[in-house]
């Protein structure tokens, strides 16, 4: 079995962290570059910055922030929001990410993970799912959570592996910030239905959680925001929780 990494999100607005419950009353929750330090030293896999009001605001992820971010980082960083274009995607990785997140773009036009992964190559090219549970299965939503999509989540996930996507970030947005625990069916639907690594998002809140998604759930990342930025808990001690539960884990950094 592959070692399961610990992810963390830092959603930013105005350039600040901020965090909501169900993608809506979004609070402060600290600088992106001072959290960043603080998840490499505490042996985090990897760091996720989601701009979350570029698209709405049609512009490009804050360039400044991310250059901030990255320089605190000696682990993969990945930029999503305001990524519309190949353009878009040169100037995140530019200013230090290392991969790109998609949402809204990919769902307009899905050809575009087909061109970055050919340019950057698979692995840098991660798809964003935002789902909402719906009648017989999980509904998309594209721009932060506010625009219904006709497609449903395993469906999408699947056509985003078939133009070349490296990684699916998969968010419950019915269980995001409400700390009651990842939506294992849904992870569990989409893991099974496509052969590149998922990673859950969305309601992390005990140490049982993390357990439950990767088991159950089957996701071979797990994401979370608040648990961590309001220092609920320490990653050294999750990762140890999760090793005596006979589930690999990434080897934290010295």
């Amino acid at each position: 079995m592959l070692a399961r990494r610990i992810i963390a999100c830092l959603d930013v607005r105005d350039g600040s962290v901020v965090k909501g419950v169900n993608f809506e009353g979004l609070r402060t929750a600290g600088d992106p570059a001072s959290l960043a330090r603080r998840y490499n030293d505490e042996g985090i896999d990897e760091v996720v910055i989601l701009d979350v009001t570029a698209t709405i605001e049609a512009r490009r992820a804050l360039a400044a922030t991310i250059r901030e971010a990255s320089r605190e980082l000696f682990i993969p960083l990945c930029v999503g929001g305001g990524i519309r274009d190949e353009d878009d995607a040169a100037a995140v990785l530019d200013a230090g990410a290392d991969k790109v997140a998609l949402n809204s773009a990919a769902l307009r036009n899905p050809s575009l993970i087909d061109r970055l992964s050919r340019r950057y190559g698979s692995q840098s090219v991660i798809v964003a799912v935002d789902a909402k549970q719906s009648a017989g299965g999980w509904q998309v939503y594209g721009r932060s959570g506010q625009q219904k999509e006709d497609r449903d989540a395993v469906g999408w996930a699947r056509e985003a592996e078939s133009h070349g996507a490296g990684e699916i970030l998969l968010t419950s947005i019915d269980r995001d910030g409400t700390r009651t625990g990842f939506d294992c069916a849904l992870t569990a639907a989409v893991s099974s239905a496509v052969s590149i690594p998922v990673i859950a998002s969305g309601g992390a809140g005990t140490f049982d959680h993390f357990a439950e998604v990767f088991i159950r759930g089957g996701a071979d990342a797990a994401l979370a925001a608040s648990v961590f930025h309001f220092g609920d808990h320490r990653v050294s001690a999750l990762k140890s929780f999760l090793s005596a539960r006979h589930i690999p884990m990434r080897t934290t950094r010295c």
